[in-house]
């Protein structure tokens, strides 16, 4: 063993014991290990910052904010609202969300496709009374499956393409990984709904904080030309439902009505009365081509291409709004700024929102320019509430943003396009078109994954050079000696698996592949058996919450413990062993 090897082995096993230990974040960990690196000779100055520009990172940073382009578009809201219902069996629900987590995980960033199915998963358990415990778990798993099925789908996918470029010239294309991990990703869909559920420990309906709980008296106004005209308010009731909104009361000519407001006809101008978390309330106006209520509306959605931003703040004593309404204070023709609801500690609000007196102690719901956010809060006086990351939705745009997505997707599929270029080309058009605000692009990409990966990528490489993954490979190889194929890869496959369990699977994929293609060539056949292994492998960590980002999401708004996982994630992970091999001898064949 030379000296490089030596010092590049004692790297990557410090890496792994500190990720393991997790004292320090990931991120600080990997950047830290590659400036030893080069300070230590073992990774080339003029390669130090190579991963940074690297098609995986890059690939990586481009998925996310496309992905925040199709949240941000409404084009969500067209698959959930239409498929998801509260009143569903359990196992139903299960199948239903983990379908279509699958399908959005296969062509968007599994993380973002948990990140904004989750509100609807635990929005649907309150409603059905039931424990969201018993249906994140399989929500995150059915989100990591769905990701095994494309390149783009999950970071291990798209890494591992990028080291066969390198490699052996030609990188896999966007449904090569189809045949294998749509079959992994049936058979665990098939599992989690069928079984897996059953294996989780309910503990009860879990504690929401009292951010979660925060609702809203807020208005709504009926524009021109709306559909809604001439509908009676009771005809929302449903569309309400769904979005977890209560109609409250109507406001006409200024004047609130009581009572028979259920069965008033709608006209152009109506204010709809509402109860609403913010999240919930934005749903509702984008799912009816509804209307902030207020006269500056127009002028501000006229500048939705500039950025808007909703905020909470909580007014004081001393806040200047403090025994004032929004309307007698000019807020909207001073600040632009636009008083969407007031949360009153669950008091009712008898009066129109924009005249309301506003008391101390009020948590004021406002939309502003995304650049005036700041200022509004201190000209006002008010303290701000944690950022939520709530966005306006530019409902109108939907089915524009998925089409610039799928257009994307089908040129890099076809070969017309090399895929960075075809995603940043998505992420220019959605800026062109206004469905992502350019302030909000660098917010949407996952800075900690991106050094992660800039800094992993040129150890890895600086591994494979030193001939240190053909160390392992060798290793694995004689461990393996005079096994039949289907059990090399099986041991290939475990021995990731594991790893990726404990570790970043990123960092997995990494290590891994290079070991993989080293086999193959020491037993002089396809690497791309061994390459789908690892692929297969490094995004299966079901076993504990810190192997896969989707299960360290889920575990504290589940209510899970450390060893809840492994009940169903030990099962599952048999079982993509089981259905894999064989696909993977099937479809890449030795």
């Amino acid at each position: 063993m030379t000296t490089d090897q030596i010092i590049l082995f004692a790297l990557f096993t410090t890496v792994f014991g500190m990720l393991l230990w997790g004292r320090f974040r990931y991120d600080l960990v990997a950047f830290s290990a590659l400036l030893l690196g080069v300070i230590l000779g073992v990774v080339p100055v003029d390669r130090a910052f190579a991963g940074f520009g690297h098609p995986a990172t890059i690939i990586v940073a481009l998925v996310l904010v496309v992905s925040a382009g199709l949240v941000r578009s409404g084009a969500v809201f067209l698959i959930t609202r239409t498929l998801v219902d509260a009143s569903r069996g359990l196992g139903a629900h299960i199948a239903l969300m983990g379908g279509i987590s699958a399908i959005l995980s296969a062509f968007m960033n599994n993380v973002a496709a948990l990140a904004l199915l989750m509100p609807v998963d635990i929005q649907t358990a309150r409603k059905a009374g039931r424990s969201v415990g018993l249906t994140l778990m399989p929500l995150s798993f059915a989100t990591i499956l769905g990701g095994m099925a494309t390149l783009i789908g999950t970071p291990p996918n798209i890494i591992i393409a990028s080291i066969r470029q390198e490699t052996l010239g030609e990188p896999f294309e966007m449904f090569d990984f189809a045949p294998v991990g749509g079959v992994a990703a049936i058979a665990g869909l098939a599992f989690v709904s069928l079984i897996g559920w059953r294996l989780i420990p309910d503990r009860g309906p879990q504690t929401e904080s009292t951010e979660a709980l925060a609702e809203y008296i807020a208005e709504l106004t009926i524009p021109p030309e709306s559909a809604h005209i001439g509908k009676r308010v009771s005809e929302l009731y449903a569309a309400a439902e769904k979005s977890d909104v209560a109609i409250i009361g109507l406001i006409r000519d200024g004047k609130r009505r009581y009572g028979r407001s259920a069965h008033a006809t709608l006209q152009e101008g109506d204010a709809l009365v509402l109860e609403a978390r913010p999240e919930a309330l934005d749903e509702f106006r984008a799912a009816l081509n509804l209307d902030f209520s207020d006269t500056r509306r127009q002028e501000l959605l006229t500048a939705e291409g500039d950025g808007l931003e909703v905020i909470e703040v909580v007014a004081t004593e001393s806040a200047r709004i403090t025994g004032r309404t929004a309307q007698g204070l000019g807020l909207a023709w001073r600040q632009s700024t636009v008083l969407m609801g007031i949360s009153r500690q669950g008091r009712r609000i008898t009066e129109q929102v924009r005249k309301t007196e506003v008391e101390a102690g009020d948590i004021l719901l406002l939309l502003c320019p995304r650049d005036r956010s700041a200022d509004v809060t201190e000209w006002l006086g008010c303290l701000p509430l944690a950022a939520r990351g709530l966005n306006v939705t530019a409902n109108d745009k939907a089915w524009l943003a998925i089409g610039l997505f799928a257009a994307a997707v089908l040129a890099a599929s076809l070969g017309l396009i090399y895929l960075p270029i075809a995603l940043g080309l998505v992420v220019v058009a959605y800026v062109l078109t206004k469905i992502m605000p350019i302030a909000d692009l660098y917010n949407h990409i996952e800075w900690p994954v991106v050094v992660l990966l800039g800094s992993m990528i040129p150890l890895g490489s600086a591994l494979e050079t030193s001939g240190g993954t053909e160390l392992i490979a060798n290793a694995l190889v004689q461990l393996t000696d005079g096994l039949p194929a289907w059990a090399i890869l099986t041991v290939l496959m475990v021995v990731t698996m594991t790893l990726s369990d404990v570790l970043n699977n990123t960092a997995t994929a990494i290590v891994a592949a290079p070991v993989g293609i080293q086999m193959a060539r020491t037993l002089e056949v396809s690497p791309d058996p061994f390459l789908m292994t690892v692929a297969v492998a490094a995004s299966a960590a079901f076993l504990t919450p810190i192997g896969h980002k989707n299960n360290t999401l889920v575990l504290g708004p589940g209510g899970y413990r450390f060893g809840d996982y492994w009940r169903m994630g030990l099962p599952l992970e048999i079982l993509i062993v089981a259905v894999s091999i064989p696909a993977i001898l099937v479809f890449w064949p030795l």
